[in-house]
């Protein structure tokens, strides 16, 4: 016999009388229950620790604003135009020269990277840290030391830089640009 095939009616009287049967076959004694119930109340329960004291937060005033702030450069930027103060017979910056677009950049921030040969100039191609790419050729000036470049050749760019000695002149020193260089 099939339980599932049973009538609708049948199924729920089959399950009612299933179920009083087992319980009626559980005692009525629960004084074993109440006997537990007892015996937990009475178990001492743990102490909780109580939550520790919160300090208040405490206010900071920050007093060192008279101070250096020490994200400004220490170097003190030159200016626009060149001005020659040296009273030697060494080399000088051209006076009252205005400077040129890659003359802002420091000469570690140029990266050549080719040569274009027109007519008879050759032009070396250099790249700033923004990836534009600027054409130049000898006698232009780059870098911030009054770099002008004397030779280019197709895998180097040779300058001149003109640097103070720190005795109040100008002194020449040679400085390149190697081709993927940085």
């Amino acid at each position: 016999m099939n339980f599932f095939k049973l009538p609708r009616n049948y199924q729920t009287l089959l399950i009612a009388s299933i179920a009083t049967i087992s319980l009626s076959a559980c005692s009525s004694d629960i004084s074993e229950l109440h006997k537990f119930v007892q015996d937990a109340k009475t178990k001492q329960r743990p102490k909780i620790q109580p939550l520790p004291e919160i300090k208040p937060y405490e206010t900071f005033t920050y007093t060192a604003g008279h101070l250096k702030d020490p994200f400004e450069p220490t170097v003190v930027q030159q200016s626009k135009t060149v001005k020659a103060s040296g009273k030697g017979k060494g080399p000088k910056p051209v006076e009252g020269r205005a400077r040129e677009l890659l003359e802002t950049f420091p000469l570690d921030a140029l990266r050549m990277v080719g040569t274009l040969k027109q007519s008879q100039t050759l032009w070396a191609l250099l790249a700033t840290n923004d990836g534009t790419i600027h054409r130049i050729k000898t006698g232009n000036y780059i870098g911030q030391n009054h770099g002008k470049i004397i030779k280019i050749t197709e895998d180097k760019i040779h300058l001149a830089e003109i640097v103070p000695d720190g005795l109040g002149d100008w002194m020449e020193r040679p400085a390149s640009l190697a081709m993927g260089e940085k």
